[in-house]
């Protein structure tokens, strides 16, 4: 873990979308932080030594999903799906596919696994999952403040976690789509999906994918206010239930499937909220550690 030492920093951004909007002085205490993301080997170990079964594995409430294919009423997750070609930007349908059978431990569905695969982050875990995780190893998740101040690595205002340039000399400094989303990849940065944490040079706190790669869950909620309901969320999954039926979570730092020409969101300001009941290929976490008060 790192340490992330507690200061004022400006939250926000008022240069991209609407729901990162004011940018506003916030104070957060100093907390010891994940280098990475929570690997799939990690996961795998909090698996076998307590039996957990994750929220893709369980069983669909019929009741929740009223108007949802019985057919897809059995233990899955989401899967994104690359297109042959362009196609609308505005339907998410598009690119993504509830796959009975995907979970952790088999991102892709039946016939996929994680193996070879244990030093890239876990994916596949809803809010539910990664909360338990953290108890088990004797930690937190991080609130979104303290998420985006140790995202920005002591960068004050700056647009990305590594400055203000979107290549740093030449180069990609994180693991993001380059290409036209969502069926041209050009793998600039070497990688098609999820990437082995470490990838990629870490911020000034020596975090690693703090941006890109995965989304990381935070323990704040999403409200649809004013400033957030005039942005649709990027790359996310169709769902067509409201707030009020399935509360959010802020999901922070971008992932794998973002796009300039779609969504620039691989920024520490950047956010978006998910449906708490939600797993995806593209959301994973890591946790903190708050000092004890004396």
């Amino acid at each position: 873990m790192q340490w992330i030492p507690g200061r004022t920093f400006s939250m926000g951004s008022d240069d991209f979308y609407p729901e990162e909007r004011p940018v506003r002085a916030v104070t957060v205490g100093g907390f010891w932080m994940d280098e990475a993301p929570v690997t799939a080997g990690e996961f795998r170990r909090f698996v076998r030594e307590t039996g957990y079964t994750t929220v893709a594995e369980r069983p669909l409430d019929p009741v929740a999903y009223p108007d949802a294919d019985p057919d897809l009423l059995v233990p899955g997750s989401l899967v994104f799906r690359k297109t042959t070609g362009p196609v609308p930007l505005d339907d998410v349908r598009q690119w993504w596919e509830y796959v009975p059978g995907a979970y952790w431990k088999r991102p892709g569905g039946a016939g996929t696994s994680i193996n070879g695969r244990d030093r890239h982050p876990v994916v596949h875990v809803a809010y539910e999952d990664a909360e338990a995780y953290a108890t088990w190893a004797g930690k937190e998740l991080p609130t979104e403040a303290e998420w985006e101040l140790a995202a920005r690595g002591g960068l004050e205002g700056a647009t990305f976690a590594w400055g203000d340039e979107h290549f740093p000399g030449g180069r990609p400094a994180a693991n993001t789509w380059q290409g036209e989303f969502p069926w041209e990849n050009l793998k600039l940065d070497g990688y098609e999906t999820t990437s082995p944490v470490g990838s990629f040079d870490a911020n000034g706190y020596g975090l690693y994918d703090i941006c890109g790669n995965v989304w990381e869950w935070t323990t704040d909620w999403f409200t649809s206010t004013a400033s957030t309901i005039a942005s649709a969320p990027c790359c996310a999954p169709p769902d067509q239930r409201s707030a009020e039926e399935i509360p959010q979570k802020v999901i922070k730092g971008g992932s794998h499937l973002c796009a300039p020409n779609y969504c620039l969101r691989y920024r520490p300001a950047a956010r978006q909220g998910e449906a708490i009941d939600s797993s995806t290929g593209h959301i994973g976490f890591r946790c903190i550690v708050r000092p004890r008060e004396a």
